[in-house]
């Protein structure tokens, strides 16, 4: 048996029926913002037209005018060329230290006037120069070579000086570079003494060959370039004997 139910009737609107009211929203109005920064313009007056934000405000003053830079052609730098040398800005005489060590060279015949003028670049050229023929003969002697020749020049200035008195005139810096340059005989008996046998007579033979050579050439220009010298010539050769002895002995043993 068949259930009824009961539907409710469907209307449906016509056109002439009005939808029912919608409620209308109201959009919120915006706030007014507030207007972009806008950096204050500087006056026209300003000494510097180039930092204005206004640009082609104002024209550069004449004050600012572009850099000129000399051309090579125009000779300009003529001044860098009539500078002196490396060498010569730093004191060293190469033409100086020649003719001392060619004097040196010749035991004979010693100019005391070359070693007026005092310097330690050529006696420092030779104590390395001494250093590296140690150094091929397997010895490392450079700290002690210039602690020596350091040690000798004190002892030659107070030697000299007690001797000479009040009126002894010979300076340190002076009897430091007298000792280095005479040092160039001990430097070529160190470059000779690579090729002789350290074991026999010819060594200590030319040894004391180049001792006697270092203390003529030092004893002479220690007298000749100092005052009050000349009567103690026997005691400040036996001084400069035992400083180069020490040397020699360095190279033999």
């Amino acid at each position: 048996m068949a259930k009824e139910f009961n539907v409710p009737p469907v209307v449906f609107p016509t056109s002439s029926s009005t939808p029912a009211a919608v409620p209308h929203q109201r959009r919120a109005t915006p706030a007014p913002s507030a207007p972009p920064f806008q950096p204050p313009r500087p006056a026209t007056s300003t000494a510097l037209p180039f930092m204005s934000f206004d640009i082609g405000a104002a024209p550069a003053p004449s004050s600012f005018s572009a850099p000129s830079f000399p051309s090579a052609a125009s000779g300009s730098f003529s001044s860098f060329d009539e500078e002196p040398p490396l060498l010569e800005e730093l004191g060293i005489n190469t033409r100086q230290i020649w003719l001392k060590t060619t004097s040196i060279l010749n035991p004979i015949r010693v100019n005391p006037n070359i070693h007026e003028d005092a310097d330690l670049s050529g006696p420092f050229i030779f104590l390395m120069a001494f250093g590296l023929f140690q150094l091929l003969a397997g010895k490392f002697h450079f700290g002690i070579i210039l602690g020596w020749v350091t040690v000798a020049s004190l002892f030659l200035y107070v030697v000299f000086n007690m001797l000479a008195g009040r009126n002894g005139n010979l300076d340190l810096y002076r009897c430091l570079s007298l000792v280095g340059y005479c040092m160039l005989p001990m430097v070529i008996f160190s470059a000779v003494s690579l090729f002789v046998p350290h074991d026999g007579v010819v060594i200590f033979a030319m040894a004391a060959v180049f001792v006697l050579w270092s203390t003529r050439i030092c004893t002479r220009l220690l007298v000749e370039l100092a005052s009050c010298g000349e009567e103690h010539r026997g005691l400040i050769a036996y001084a400069c004997w035992l400083v180069y002895l020490l040397f020699s002995l360095l190279v033999i043993f």
